[in-house]
C-alpha cells in the first residue's frame, strides 16, 4: 500500500511514519508540507493509494488540496488526518471528496484498519467522527446559511482578510498594508479566533457568508 502524508508539522509526519512502521505491507513514498507541494510531487508519481492529509496548512489546505486531488486524480484515495473534529471541517472536508476522516491520536491499529478499509471501497471515521457526521446527515445543515452571529472585525483585520482572500502570503500582505510580517500574522491569529475557524478557506468562506468582505 503505498501513501503519501501530507503535514506542515515534521514532529507530526514522524509520529505517523512511527506508527505506519509496524506494518511492513505499507510503504511511504514522500510526505509533503502543504497542498501545494503535494500536487507538485503527485505530477511527478502520482503511483499512490492513499494520501494522509492534515487539514490545517499554509499555502493550501488540505480542503483545499483534496478538492484539487479529486479532479486530476480520482484514483487515489484520502483521509484526513487532523487534530480538528468540527462540523464544518467534517462537512467541507467530505463535500471536496475525502474518504475518510481520523484523529491524529488515533493509534497504530486504527490507523492502519483505517487505510485497509479505505482501500476497499469503505470510510475510515473513528467513533466521534462517525457520530457527527451521522448528526449532519440526520440534520441536514446550510454551511452557507450557519453562523450569521455578529462578528467585530476591526477594519484592519478585515483589509488584512480580503488580502487573505486574493490567495496572497503573509510578506505580501505585509507590504500592502505597510505592516510588519509578524503584525499580520497577529491580525490573522485574531481574525480566526473571532470567526472561530482552524484555516484560511474557513475564514475567507465564513467572512464571504457574513458579508464581511
Amino acid at each position: 500500500m503505498r501513501i503519501a502524508i501530507i503535514d506542515d508539522n515534521s514532529f507530526l509526519i514522524s509520529s505517523i511514519k512511527e506508527k505506519l512502521s509496524f506494518f511492513e505491507e505499507i510503504q511511504i513514498k514522500f510526505t509533503a508540507s502543504n497542498g501545494a507541494d503535494l500536487i507538485e510531487k503527485l505530477d511527478k508519481n502520482n503511483n499512490i493509494d492513499v494520501l494522509l492529509m492534515d487539514i490545517e496548512m499554509p499555502i493550501m489546505n488540505g480542503i483545499e488540496a483534496t478538492l484539487v486531488v479529486k479532479q486530476k486524480y480520482p484514483q487515489i484515495k484520502i483521509i484526513m488526518l487532523t487534530v480538528f473534529d468540527n462540523d464544518e471541517n467534517i462537512f467541507n472536508a467530505i463535500k471536496a471528496g475525502a474518504d475518510g476522516y481520523l484523529l491524529k491520536d488515533v493509534n497504530p491499529h486504527t490507523l492502519f484498519n483505517g487505510i485497509v478499509e479505505t482501500l476497499n471501497g469503505g470510510a475510515a471515521m473513528n467513533p466521534s467522527i462517525a457520530l457527527k457526521t451521522l448528526k449532519l446527515l440526520r440534520n441536514p445543515v446550510s454551511f452557507e446559511e450557519i453562523y450569521k452571529e455578529e462578528i467585530n472585525l476591526t477594519t484592519r483585520e478585515i483589509e488584512v482578510l480580503e488580502q487573505l482572500a486574493q490567495g496572497l502570503s503573509y510578506t505580501v500582505i505585509a507590504e500592502n498594508l505597510f505592516l510588519s510580517p509578524s503584525t499580520v500574522r497577529k491580525h490573522i491569529e485574531n481574525i480566526y479566533s473571532k470567526l472561530q475557524v482552524h484555516s484560511k478557506l474557513e475564514a475567507v468562506q465564513k467572512a464571504k457568508r457574513n458579508n464581511l468582505i
